[in-house]
């Protein structure tokens, strides 16, 4: 297993990339996974559902299963928000895995960045940035960039970027323990 993130400010397009990089991967037949985080409290489950009055009575694991997904939700409680390299372990075995978010964790990451959102770019203040996808030049690259429409090449680029599973949880383990 691979991983390379997808980092930026929110309104950049880092969901939209997605939505256009997965199929793009999974049609050259690789298995792809994705890690999102979000900033604010979020429900999958829907009120009034056997799996949601489970997890409203106090069950901490709800697996919901039928014969098209199965899905866990855990429920944290008073248990601290899980870190990236805990969120990484969770997954089953997949050919590569797109973090998107978790700018600020020291991952190597593809930096997704749009000039009329009027935010700052993460390149180069941050060291994990290693390519950036852009519909605008930065003063100073230093990495390799790409147009936010070049899928293809993004695609390319993020199967020969992404690093083991196995180094980026060593890598964001030693920067906790800093």
């Amino acid at each position: 297993m691979k991983v390379i993130g997808i980092a930026g400010w929110s309104g950049a397009g880092k969901t939209t990339l997605l939505s256009r990089l997965i199929p793009r991967l999974t049609a050259q037949g690789l298995r792809v996974s994705t890690v999102k985080h979000a900033h604010h409290a979020f429900d999958v489950d829907t009120p009034g559902k056997d799996s949601h009055t489970h997890r409203s009575a106090g069950a901490t694991e709800v697996l919901v299963g039928s014969a098209r997904r199965w899905a866990l939700m855990h429920e944290l409680r008073e248990e601290r928000e899980p870190v990236l390299a805990d969120l990484l372990g969770l997954l089953s075995p997949v050919d590569l895995v797109l973090v998107e978010g978790f700018k600020h964790e020291p991952h190597a990451k593809l930096e997704v960045h749009r000039a009329a959102n009027g935010k700052p770019w993460l390149h180069p203040d941050d060291p994990s940035v290693i390519g950036i996808a852009a519909d605008a030049e930065p003063e100073q690259a230093g990495v390799p960039l790409f147009h936010l429409d070049d899928v293809e090449a993004i695609a390319a680029f993020v199967q020969d970027a992404a690093r083991p599973i196995e180094d980026v949880v060593a890598l964001l383990r030693d920067a906790a323990a800093r």
